[in-house]
């Protein structure tokens, strides 16, 4: 078979090779619904949430407010410690989800320096016990780990080994150091050789933000799948165009200036629902990439980025919508 006619298996789930990849602020519950209108059945990743956020509620309850029209989820958590993970596990399952996922990943300072994200790969032993505990809390779920090259020194295709003898299911991989954060080149080679070593699935990220990126990075390592991250930012339509670009083998995606400001105009109603009156806020993070290319909102994108009026936004998304109509 075609690699690209082909799907991933995680679990006991077959799923399209392109993930969407979680993003702290931005690839929240109105995005994930959203991106659905596009992608109906490609797995997602929740924001990050630490393990004792959600038993003891920190930060409110939205961190387990979410719809069931978002699934296929992957829950995505951290943790520093066995401390939590049997009780957060429950109220994660309990929500209803697909997967749950341990990221050791990520780079934040204020995670690292409490023990948790790429921390982790330093101290492989307290990772074990931490793998081997979420793996007997989640006898029958799909568990999934995402991994960086390692904190100070490369040791990503140990962990990887270390992973699968845990019993995780498949294995994201941002191939860059904790100290590399998210410049410089992705270390593909790493993510071949972890390929090469393990069994179970291998999901490459890092740098991969359209089809030809998305090539290229199967052609280096031979990864099982893509998570797609910075790259879904303001596109919820970006699963569905890579999907479409690897059954054509990279035909252009077909989606007007309409479609796009239309996705807007909904993204900022979802936003508003969900956050309230503080969705135009959190809602300005993506703007400026929507209006990216349309000469018509180049001399509203400050307006927009600074109004107090919801109204004004709103009526203002509307009638770019309208100009697009009428230029058709």
């Amino acid at each position: 078979m075609n690699y690209w006619d082909g799907q991933i298996q995680i679990g006991k789930r077959k799923y399209s090779r392109f993930i969407g990849g979680p993003l702290d602020g931005i690839t929240d519950s109105p995005f994930r619904r959203l991106v659905r209108d596009f992608s109906p059945d490609n797995l997602l990743y929740t924001e990050m949430r630490h393990v004792g956020t959600i038993v003891n509620k920190v930060g409110g309850p939205k961190a387990l407010n979410f719809m069931q029209a978002e699934r296929p989820l992957n829950y995505q958590v951290a943790a520093n410690s066995t401390r939590f993970i049997a009780e957060a596990c429950e109220k994660i399952i309990a929500a209803g989800v697909d997967c749950i996922d341990l990221n050791i990943g990520c780079p934040a300072r204020n995670v690292v320096n409490s023990g948790g994200g790429s921390a982790l790969m330093s101290d492989p032993q307290l990772l074990a016990n931490i793998l081997r505990e979420f793996r007997r809390c989640l006898p029958e779920q799909t568990f999934t780990l995402k991994i960086r090259a390692g904190y100070k020194h490369k040791n990503g295709l140990d962990i990887a080994k270390l992973a699968q003898d845990c019993g995780v299911d498949a294995l994201a991989v941002h191939p860059r150091l904790q100290t590399e954060k998210f410049a410089g080149r992705p270390d593909y080679s790493l993510v071949y050789e972890i390929k090469k070593s393990i069994s179970i699935p291998v999901i490459v990220s890092g740098n991969i933000v359209n089809w030809a990126t998305a090539k290229s990075a199967y052609e280096q390592t031979g990864a099982d799948g893509f998570l797609i991250g910075r790259g879904i930012w303001a596109k919820p339509w970006k699963l569905a165009e890579l999907d479409f670009n690897a059954k054509t083998m990279g035909q252009v995606y077909p989606i007007s200036q309409e479609i796009m400001l239309k996705a807007a105009y909904k993204h900022l109603e979802l936003m508003l629902d969900y956050h309230g009156k503080t969705g135009m806020y959190c809602f300005r993070k993506h703007l400026p990439f929507y209006l990216r290319g349309f000469t018509e909102a180049q001399n509203l994108r400050k307006e927009l980025m600074t109004t107090e009026s919801v109204d004004y936004m709103l009526s203002s998304l509307s009638q770019l919508v309208a100009c697009q109509q009428a230029s058709l």
